[in-house]
């Protein structure tokens, strides 16, 4: 196994690095690819040393599996690059994942889709992972008819220019700013650019991707994505309608019985999902489970996940797991 992992010296490339270890993922050669300026660092991974190389060596190695995390523009221009030299491809950036062709995928959810012929793979957007994640199994039981969701997401969503902002905030330091305003002490309703409809990127993300992963248009999806200064961790507010009536009892059965998920739903204790608990850890956390009182067969649940671990790299290293698994590599 020749793993490569482009993207390495990001936030999203660091926890890949340190989820590989933690999973005991099985490594031949490792290779660590970052940009020009980054080549020649070095960076741990099982107490040993790597060299960072560049994206042409990269390729040149034909890696097994290459895992990108280095952002849309490099995915569009290399991925193809790798996938030419038989190396499968998981890419966390966007560029991938509403292509007719190419698969769009949460293992829990739809891994049986894989197939030996798929050399680029792409991995969802991270609010995107976690609703889908709680939304799988009471679609399956009860059939979405339209799901409203609002996002509280972490600035580490961004990237480290981001959390530097807020970090200068907090510290009354005066730094280059990753948002058009302050962060610190603020929520901003605005995750990405905004498009011609009024939305922005992430929330079009939220209604278009679950559609695709479930491959079914018969439900849809309306967000808004907002981002607050926590330095870990998104949180979700879901209304979701269904076509069926459901029993909160069998509901909360059915998330508690279901991989990936953690039931955290208990009013008379204070028990909810909150990111400071998630931060770190790979579950989907789910609780707030209550009747929609305003209208029939639907329900109010509050999510939230890692954005970095499930919502990104734990998702990516479970699609190369599953590879190996199925000796689909």
């Amino acid at each position: 196994m020749k793993l490569a992992l482009v993207g390495a010296t990001g936030m999203v490339g660091e926890v890949m690095l340190k989820i590989l270890e933690e999973r005991n993922f099985p490594v031949d050669e490792l290779l660590l690819v970052a940009s020009e300026r980054s080549i020649g660092k070095q960076l741990k991974f099982k107490g040993k040393n790597y060299d960072i190389i560049g994206l042409d060596e990269a390729v040149a190695a034909k890696p097994t599996i290459a895992l990108f995390s280095a952002g849309g523009e490099t995915s569009i221009e290399w991925a193809p690059k790798f996938a030419a030299v038989g190396t499968v491809v998981i890419d966390n950036s966007s560029a991938w994942r509403m292509e007719p062709n190419k698969k769009l995928i949460v293992p829990e959810i739809n891994a049986h889709l894989l197939t030996k012929e798929d050399r680029i793979i792409a991995n969802p957007n991270c609010s995107t992972i976690q609703l889908v994640m709680a939304l799988a199994p009471l679609h399956k039981k009860y059939h979405l008819k339209r799901v409203v969701v609002s996002t509280y997401q972490s600035v580490s969503g961004t990237g480290l220019k981001a959390v530097q902002q807020m970090e200068n905030e907090i510290a009354g330091i005066k730094g280059e700013m990753a948002y058009p305003y302050p962060i610190h002490k603020n929520a901003l309703p605005h995750c990405d650019s905004f498009e011609e409809n009024g939305y922005t990127k992430e929330e079009m993300k939220l209604a278009r991707e679950p559609q695709k992963i479930f491959d079914d248009r018969s439900f849809s999806v309306t967000a808004t994505a907002v981002r607050i200064p926590t330095s870990g961790g998104h949180s979700e507010a879901v209304n979701a309608e269904f076509l069926n009536d459901f029993d909160l009892g069998e509901v909360r059965k059915i998330l508690h019985n279901t991989p990936g998920i953690k039931l955290q739903d208990n009013p008379d204790t204070n028990t909810y999902p909150m990111p400071y608990y998630a931060n770190g850890k790979d579950e989907v956390f789910v609780g707030r489970i209550r009747r929609d009182e305003t209208q029939p067969n639907t329900l109010n649940m509050w999510i939230v996940s890692d954005n970095l671990r499930k919502g990104a790299a734990t998702n990516a290293i479970q699609i190369a797991e599953y590879l190996l698994e199925k000796g689909l590599v």
